[in-house]
């Protein structure tokens, strides 16, 4: 699921929060955007406290965790005496004098991804107020799946560059990058070096998988050697390059197809790439 970050997030969430208060009558309106089983209220209007803004609200907590649970609206036009949620959340809410407390959940394809509310501080909502922030939260839902098809685009399209022209530049210079480090003596630097290194290697495979553990032991030469052997170097120039022997370049290429249950050389760089060994 992706996440709504940046400026026009915020905006469209502000103004969903000021069309639900008008929509449904209610004074205050606040809201914010599903993460990781938190919400996190960002937006509020007609608030005199920034209570509101303060809160955090989990999944199943309070009123508004409750409607995301559920999917489906929550309301009580009692907060204080409300004995079916519970009140984690009483400082803010109560801090703000709201007695009725409105919780309606944006679901986009089944998944609660924002919550709208609204509060008075009198007991009794005006009538209708359900189907009128049923309709704001429609129409927020709708916004954030157009967003997410705009995000599903780009990525689509950075992958495809990536996959290009600046993937290659990154391959030579993991290689090079590999080169130096096997040159330099001080340990220290050697190690911020491999890091850095490490970092080149996995980039691609953990964007777009998450992970970064490589089932597969390396040695540093049989690395140095495979990544060498990708750019298409013959076993003649990777000797020249890390000043190994023909024959000792043809020993690490033979360890590392064995560890990584390769038959060819291709077969172990492609293997390698998978695991996030080589970018």
């Amino acid at each position: 699921m992706l996440q709504l970050t940046g400026e026009p997030a915020r905006r469209l969430l502000a103004d969903a929060v000021a069309e639900f208060s008008r929509a449904t009558g209610f004074p205050l309106a606040f809201g914010g955007y599903e993460s990781a089983g938190t919400t996190a209220v960002t937006s509020a209007v007609g608030n005199r406290t920034e209570y509101l803004t303060q809160l955090r609200v989990r999944t199943e907590r309070g009123l508004g965790g409750r409607a995301v649970s559920e999917r489906r609206p929550r309301v009580t036009g009692d907060y204080r005496r409300c004995r079916h949620i519970t009140h984690d959340y009483d400082a803010q809410i109560l801090g703000e004098g709201i007695q009725a407390l409105f919780a309606m959940p944006v679901v986009v394809d089944g998944e609660a991804r924002a919550i709208l509310y609204g509060g008075s501080r009198e007991r009794s909502p005006r009538a209708a107020f359900v189907e009128a922030g049923a309709a704001v939260a429609r129409e927020l839902a709708r916004e954030i799946r157009i967003e997410d098809e705009v995000e599903r685009r780009v990525a689509a399209r950075s992958d495809a560059m990536f996959d290009g022209v600046r993937l290659e530049d990154l391959r030579l210079g993991h290689a090079e990058l590999r080169r130096i480090t096997a040159d330099v003596t001080d340990a220290g630097l050697r190690a911020r070096l491999a890091a850095l290194e490490a970092r080149f290697a996995g980039g691609p495979r953990e964007a777009a998988t998450g992970t970064a553990t490589a089932p597969v032991s390396l040695s540093p030469r049989e690395v140095d050697v495979l990544a060498e052997a990708a750019l298409g170097s013959t076993n003649i120039a990777i000797g020249r390059l890390l000043g190994l022997t023909e024959s000792t370049v043809k020993s690490y290429l033979r360890a590392a197809m064995s560890k990584l249950e390769a038959p060819t050389r291709h077969a172990a760089v492609v293997a390698a790439r998978r695991i996030g060994i080589l970018p």
